[in-house]
């Protein structure tokens, strides 16, 4: 593909979105100068439309919610990770126009715990059940050695959490919300809720924590990953995730390996001390 090369984060609501602050960030360290990444607030009506309005100009898309599902009939084909968990936030548009939707957040989970030296578990526990938890389930497909315990609100979210279990051969046992304080003794914590939603349980932090993956990066810390860290365990942020994501999406996209880490998480941490300065 010669000429301009364009890419753009996709979803409602996407002013928040850090995505720009990461791509851009990547694409000076590779010096792709004639690269442009945006955001455009996009529902599910509206979806179809966009993607049908696409040159040739366009390399990829990324996706956050409500899109990750219903983006899925609109591609040519979808990824294995992407097809396990239902949900799609990159597509890749090829030089011969298809369309090809894959799911970098799981990976990116699992590389962003690598990163912190989480490389096996022998049990976990997963606060939530929304779509990020079955992105958490998948993950811990590949890291988990023992069971994991999902603490939810209501016996629905519980029946999908098993469901998603089944499918990911994830041995999933269900708790009760209201016991979510049981889940920080376990080696690895991931927690998928929105903000505030943890907020009680900073005062059951153990002495000797295991690992906290909060999933959150705004705002940061959280009430649990600051109780956690003062306690001397390892946090893992949802800056984290969107970084290591990010980079599996240059290099899709672009076909270039960016590995850019560090780079992009500086970008992302002064982004964010700007909103909260109010800059």
């Amino acid at each position: 593909m010669t000429g301009p090369h364009r890419a753009a984060v996709l979803g409602s609501p996407i002013a928040h979105s850090l995505s720009p602050v990461l791509h851009r960030a990547a694409y000076a360290a590779l010096g792709l100068d004639d690269w442009s990444y945006d955001r455009f607030e996009i529902d599910e009506a509206a979806l179809p439309g966009f993607v049908e309005g696409l040159d040739s100009s366009w390399a990829g898309l990324s996706l956050t919610m409500p899109l990750k599902r219903a983006i899925i009939p609109l591609l040519d084909e979808i990824s294995e990770t992407a097809s396990s968990v239902e949900a799609v936030n990159t597509v890749v548009l090829t030089e011969d126009g298809r369309r090809a939707g894959d799911n970098t957040d799981i990976p990116g989970m699992i590389a962003a715990l690598r990163e912190r030296g989480v490389e096996k578990a022998e049990s976990a526990a997963v606060l939530g059940a929304g779509a990020t938890a079955s992105s958490a389930l998948a993950a811990l497909a590949e890291i988990c050695t023992g069971p994991v315990t999902a603490y939810v609100r209501s016996r629905e979210r519980g029946d999908e959490m098993r469901g998603w279990g089944e499918r990911l051969g994830v041995d999933v046992r269900v708790a009760e919300w209201a016991e979510a304080e049981q889940a920080l003794r376990s080696p690895l914590v991931i927690a998928t809720t929105p903000a505030g939603a943890t907020d009680a349980l900073t005062e059951s932090v153990p002495k000797d924590p295991g690992t906290l993956f909060d999933v959150l990066y705004e705002p940061w810390p959280t009430g649990l990953a600051a109780a956690w860290a003062a306690r001397e365990g390892a946090v893992v942020g949802g800056l984290d995730l969107l970084v290591h994501q990010a980079v599996l999406q240059v290099e899709q996209m672009t076909g270039q390996a960016s590995c850019h880490v560090g780079r992009l998480r500086a970008a992302g941490e002064e982004a964010l001390r700007a909103r909260q300065s109010g800059a």
